[in-house]
């Protein structure tokens, strides 16, 4: 009798997203369980798209706009580009989807660094796509000298997560540059740029001022997490019109809701929201900054809002214990970190209260 699911599906790990706050209290009996595990805004999400969210949900008897025609326009203008460049998704995770449903074969492969974004790899091995990963250099910093160098005649998509999710670090633009003119044109790079609004360091570029110049050059962006969006799952694309014409064919219908059309609308209009939601970031990495390195702890320059922290000891046990106390982040052994934890930036509160435990904890 045939398997009944590829080899590929039969060895696939699926993800593991962050403990939800209700399992973890219902699990160990708590109340007033603090989440830092999986790179929400704090501050919740734009009051404005709060707002048009009611409004639209009184519609929701209809099929959503196919297109997201008025979203398209508006994130096109706000970017600075042709509506036909942009492809929005149910989130940046759909669109990770759709590139490699898309643009490769099952005879090529999609290059990755090893300890980045699971997801890249997750989705590749699901669609049987063969899979390269590069190690990261000193620092858990991408290594683009050595992932040019594994460039082959197979390889037909690079993923970039920059800045990265688990460690937070970041490259600029002479070295993405560098590389775009390293690999052959007709290799696709995908720049994850989930976490570009938060980067404040002038030598960052963003794929959506250099995918002009290089018609292979694809920026990914997400509504989750400036704009507080992750539960309506909200992400765009910005690429070569040619590139996004292909992917509206491999497009479902209907991918985004009414409601997350209208988020997203206005969210884009609430620079309020997000001016605030950097300025408690920025005082959220000052603030674990100057306290975590106290406690014997090792963190990297992250960009992000996030930290990634290197405990000298194994992770899990501190996670275990952090729980115990009603603070939730995320282990990094899954990700071949088995040292590290990645603790999101909270409200001031919240991360006093993640590093008084983490002193329980260590001491």
């Amino acid at each position: 009798m045939r398997p009944l699911v590829p080899p590929y599906v039969e060895t696939l790990k699926a993800y593991v997203p962050g403990k939800p706050i209700e399992e973890t209290e219902r699990e160990y009996g708590l109340k007033g369980v603090i989440k830092l595990a999986s790179n929400e805004n704090p501050l919740g999400p734009s009051p404005r798209a709060v707002e048009a969210m009611r409004n639209a949900a009184a519609q929701v008897n209809l099929y959503p706009d196919a297109t997201s025609f008025h979203l398209v326009r508006r994130l096109a203008a706000h970017l600075g580009v042709k509506p036909e460049e942009v492809v929005l998704g149910s989130g940046s995770n759909e669109l990770i989807e759709l590139l490699i449903r898309t643009f490769t074969t099952p005879e090529e492969e999609i290059l990755l660094c090893k300890g980045s974004f699971p997801a890249y790899r997750i989705s590749a091995q699901a669609h049987g796509r063969a899979f390269v990963e590069v190690p990261m250099r000193e620092g858990f910093r991408y290594d683009l000298e050595a992932m040019a160098r594994a460039v082959t005649p197979r390889t037909r998509m690079v993923f970039l997560a920059n800045p990265d999710n688990p460690t937070g670090t970041t490259f600029g633009r002479k070295d993405l540059e560098t590389f775009l003119a390293a690999v052959p044109k007709d290799v696709l790079v995908v720049h994850d740029e989930a976490y570009a609004e938060f980067v404040d360091w002038p030598d960052y570029a963003s794929a959506v001022a250099l995918f002009h110049a290089h018609p292979n050059l694809v920026g990914l962006r997400t509504f989750s997490k400036i704009h507080g969006l992750a539960g309506i799952r909200l992400g765009s694309a910005v690429m070569d019109a040619k590139l996004a014409g292909y992917v509206h064919r491999t497009r479902m219908p209907f991918n985004l809701t009414t409601v997350a059309q209208a988020a997203g609308m206005a969210a884009l209009e609430d620079a309020e929201h997000v001016k605030r939601t950097r300025e408690n970031n920025r005082v959220g990495l000052r603030f674990y900054g100057e306290e975590l390195p106290k406690l014997g702890l090792t963190l990297t320059d992250s960009h992000a809002n996030f930290v990634f922290v290197d405990c000298h000891r194994p992770s899990g046990e501190v996670y275990e214990q952090l729980l115990r106390r009603g603070v939730i982040v995320r282990p990094m052994a899954g990700n071949g970190h088995p040292t590290c934890l990645r603790i999101s930036v909270g409200t001031p509160q919240e991360n006093a209260r993640c590093v008084a435990a983490l002193k329980e904890v260590l001491s």
